[in-house]
């Protein structure tokens, strides 16, 4: 689907360049030779040029033109953490402080939360839109809703995911209070205090959280840079260990923003089916793609319902509507007596909102430009990041969601760090709170949902600085 008019020609010299049809250096169509080709307008080929120059792909030459640009290998670590496949008796208590630490001040620059900020909030629509949810409902609003959450959401949702090639029985579907609640159900209904489970390292806090709070054993299995997901790593896991379940993120993961391949996600529905182990799937930032369609879901390729799929429209619409799903699959029965006994019924006036924004294609239209933003926020603080930090730093390249997963030399004192970034009044997610383990020490987690400004450039390069004198110093004590 075109989302843009110039999209019509600049996904064709994307793809190109991918295939090595244009190569690096190429000079490409002049500005009039793409309106003529494609009947646009002036203005809209200029934002398509504009667009593949913010992606880096394009460069533009002054009284020359634009040309494919001459890119220099990117250099992704193959030193990965490995873990032995051991069980961890999981203590989260201690790191679970350091993601709680509030904002202490109005002029901190936030770049620790992955929820969408006042830039990307549809405001208007989605009060106005309340407003005639109220209108059109009056008090029934107050009354409690089914459940299992309301049948034309279920449906809708249901309808949403066939379009992917996600085949959903609308019936199988329990509406949550957010993504966080889809999870604990998900886990609390298949698995017993003591259990072990296996979950993707690393793993961002929160879920963490629920599966401590659930009293579970845990097995980490190590994302890689390159190929995501170690299904190797998985499978010599399960033949030395009882795992009773599987907890990933097949889209976009948070946070290195890596996207599972389909031979991957089939393998991991393969596995599922031939162990009878359920896999619980994060696709709460399936939406957030930054090229091409929509990508799958594990549950895509599942047959028999081991694949329990949760999403949430807290990550893609507005951090206060609390609302998600959970496909249960086979374990409905179980799910259902589980979010019972959490609270009788969703938000109904929330339920009406996304009721009538996805009746009315009213949310598909703000993905369209809520995607768009977060790529350019992405691309820019990216640049800026690899520009004033030190080349021995690495920060990985999202192909979607919100976050760049970023690792520092260990020569880097990393609590002074910290308190370095904080004299500068600039919060970054630690990332010893994505793990159980003391893997991810050096690295650290940066957020590209707020417009990246003059002031946060400045500041960020001050600790770009800061680190480049540290590994200085470490190099002059060595002489």
């Amino acid at each position: 689907m075109q989302n843009f008019k110039y999209q019509i020609f600049t996904s064709v010299i994307e793809e190109q360049i991918k295939n090595g049809i244009l190569v690096s250096g190429e000079r490409l169509p002049s500005i009039r030779e793409i309106k003529e080709k494609y009947q646009l307008s002036t203005t809209s080929v200029q934002s398509g040029y504009d667009y593949l120059v913010m992606k880096g792909c394009v460069e533009n030459r002054p009284r020359s033109g634009f040309f494919v640009t001459i890119k220099v290998n990117e250099n992704i670590p193959e030193d990965v953490p490995k873990f032995l496949p051991v069980v961890s008796n999981v203590d989260f208590d201690k790191k679970v402080k350091l993601t709680s630490k509030s904002n202490k001040s109005s002029e901190q620059i936030s770049f620790n939360t992955a929820a969408p900020t006042d830039l990307l909030v549809p405001q208007k629509l989605i009060l106005r839109k309340m407003q005639e949810v109220i209108r059109k409902k009056g008090a029934s609003i107050l009354r409690y809703y089914p459940a299992n959450g309301s049948e034309i959401l279920r449906n809708q949702i249901a309808a949403r995911a066939t379009k992917s090639g996600c085949k959903i029985n609308s019936e199988q579907l329990i509406i949550t209070d957010g993504a966080l609640q889809a999870l604990y159900i998900g886990l609390a209904s298949i698995t017993e205090s003591g259990d072990v489970i296996a979950v993707e390292s690393p793993c961002i806090f929160s879920v963490l959280e629920v599966i401590s709070n659930l009293k579970l054993k845990v097995i980490e299995v190590p994302v890689q840079y390159k190929t995501g997901f170690d299904i190797d790593y998985l499978k010599d896991a399960l033949s030395k260990n009882n795992i009773r379940a599987v907890v990933v993120t097949s889209n976009f993961h948070n946070p290195t923003g890596i996207l599972i391949s389909d031979e991957t996600k089939k393998e991991l529905a393969s596995i599922a089916k031939n162990n009878e182990i359920p896999i619980i799937e994060n696709d709460i930032y399936g939406d957030l793609y930054f090229d091409g369609e929509r990508p799958s879901t594990i549950c895509n390729f599942d047959t028999e319902g081991w694949v329990m799929t949760y999403s949430s429209f807290s990550k893609t619409l507005a951090p206060g509507i609390r609302l998600g799903w959970l496909n249960t699959g086979r374990f409905f029965e179980q799910a259902e007596r589980i979010k019972f006994s959490l609270g009788r019924s969703v938000s109904p006036i929330f339920q009406e909102l996304m009721i009538q924004l996805l009746n009315e294609n009213s949310y598909d239209r703000h993905l369209r430009f809520f995607r768009k933003q977060l790529e350019i926020q992405c691309v820019e603080l990216l640049n800026t990041l690899r520009l004033y930090f030190p080349e021995e730093c690495y920060f990985h390249r999202p192909q979607g969601g919100y976050s760049i997963w970023g690792r520092l030399p260990k020569e880097v004192n990393m609590p002074d760090f910290y308190k370095f970034c904080e004299s500068q009044k600039i919060a970054f997610t630690p990332g010893d709170t994505f793990s159980y383990t003391d893997a991810y020490s050096y690295h650290f987690r940066i957020i590209f949902a707020d417009r990246i400004t003059s002031e946060s450039i400045v500041r960020l390069k001050i600790i770009g600085e800061k680190v480049q004198s540290i590994l200085d110093e470490k190099i002059n004590e060595n002489l």
